[in-house]
């Protein structure tokens, strides 16, 4: 990897091609955008000081900057000592056209009850959803990031689901 190598222009286009990224996944753990802003600069200020010390182990290089961005947010979170809800609201993709205001009406309401539902998960859990379905990483991305086995996000995700269908009043039997 060049960039590993001192090769500013080839950091350069890393840069690029993952600051959006990285930046989304900062605001939905922060809630802020001044926050978010300035974790992203710390991310990657971080990353270039310590790029020699990236090893490939067969994840891209984008799950290394997850976590150095989760170990950011978390250092964010316990200094601010506050928990902050993960604003899912605009980012779901669960928006459908709907022709009659009625469906309309329906459909605003069951993605309120599931945003609320998210926002009851304790921290670990909405991270792990906003790794699953709005960065929409790999089990074995969002393992490395978090620092687990790709079988303990598994089995989070199973339990997390479980929350939720619980909370949602959601019958596993209809499945």
């Amino acid at each position: 990897m060049r960039a590993a190598q001192g090769d500013s222009e080839a950091f350069s286009v890393l840069y690029e091609r993952y600051v959006r990224r990285i930046y989304s996944y900062i605001y939905y753990r922060t809630g802020n955008v001044h926050d978010a802003e300035d974790l992203t600069e710390r991310v990657f200020h971080r990353a270039l000081h310590h790029i020699r010390n990236f090893r490939y182990q067969g994840l891209p290089f984008s799950a290394w900057l997850y976590r150095i961005a989760h170990n950011l947010v978390a250092n964010w979170h316990r200094d601010n000592q506050r928990r902050k809800e993960v604003p899912i609201e605009g980012h779901l993709h669960l928006v459908m056209r709907a022709e009659h205001p009625e469906m309309h009406l329906e459909r605003d309401q069951e993605i309120e009850r599931l945003i609320r539902a998210i926002q009851k998960l304790p921290p670990e859990r909405q991270h792990l959803i906003v790794l699953k379905f709005v960065e929409q990483l790999s089990n074995e991305e969002i393992a490395k990031i978090m620092g687990r086995s790709e079988g303990a996000i598994k089995s989070l995700y199973h339990r997390t689901l479980i929350s939720l269908r619980n909370e949602l009043g959601l019958n596993l039997e209809e499945e």
